[in-house]
């Protein structure tokens, strides 16, 4: 049966809508393989440490080469990308902070990427389909005023699509802030429709992706 690796990275807790979307596509995901494998991780909870020069170092050098503390710090490369090398799908939350990725997930990123395995002319990934949830507490979408600070799926699309060779595909709820903001009182109707379309599209897209590899 197919493995999924879900990643979340929100700090938000129970009020987060991007824990909220990835949580309805693995739930549909686990209908479609009740038998199947979910590895979890949550980058919030328990954040990795910094990628640091042992292990950057590592990743350029001989494995016979390397002293205790760079064989210590590859070691957990090591752990992270074979998990993401022997999942079949992968899941990943990701909401808008300061225009960007949380940290914890670009910790996360510096340890998978691995120049001629995971990264470069042929990824180890490449072809795997990958979803993110995108999510963001205002809006950048193509025609508003911020939308030249769209640094989330441009970033990730950049690193995930065309470094790392996955097939990217998004579910983008936008704004989440504004139930919470008062001067969003006039987006609540269109942050609630954004977050039903990206509920609807996570089930929708969870089970196509688990029929298709089940094909």
């Amino acid at each position: 049966m197919a493995t999924l690796l879900h990643l979340d990275s929100s700090f938000s807790g129970e009020q987060s809508v991007s824990r909220a979307v990835t949580s309805v596509f693995r739930e549909n995901w686990e209908k479609q393989h009740p038998e199947g494998t979910v590895v979890y991780r949550d980058l919030a909870a328990e954040p990795l440490p910094h990628l640091d020069g042992l292990g950057a170092s590592a990743g350029f050098a001989d494995p016979a080469q390397h002293t205790p503390e760079q064989a210590d710090a590859f070691a957990r490369r090591l752990t992270l990308i074979e998990e993401l090398e022997q999942a079949d799908a992968v899941l990943i939350g990701a909401p808008m902070y300061n225009f960007t990725i949380p940290s914890t997930l670009k910790a996360w990123l510096d340890h998978v990427i691995l120049v001629g395995r995971t990264g470069g002319e042929d990824p180890s990934g490449k072809g795997k389909p990958l979803t993110i949830v995108a999510s963001r507490g205002g809006s950048t979408a193509p025609g508003t005023p911020r939308e030249r600070y769209e640094y989330v799926q441009n970033y990730l699309q950049a690193v995930l699509g065309d470094m790392m060779g996955f097939e990217v595909d998004f579910i983008v709820p936008e704004l989440t802030l504004a139930a919470s903001t008062p001067a969003m009182a006039d987006l609540v109707p269109a942050a609630e429709a954004s977050r039903a379309k990206a509920l609807d599209e996570a089930e929708q897209k969870a089970v196509l992706l688990a029929q298709r590899l089940a094909a």
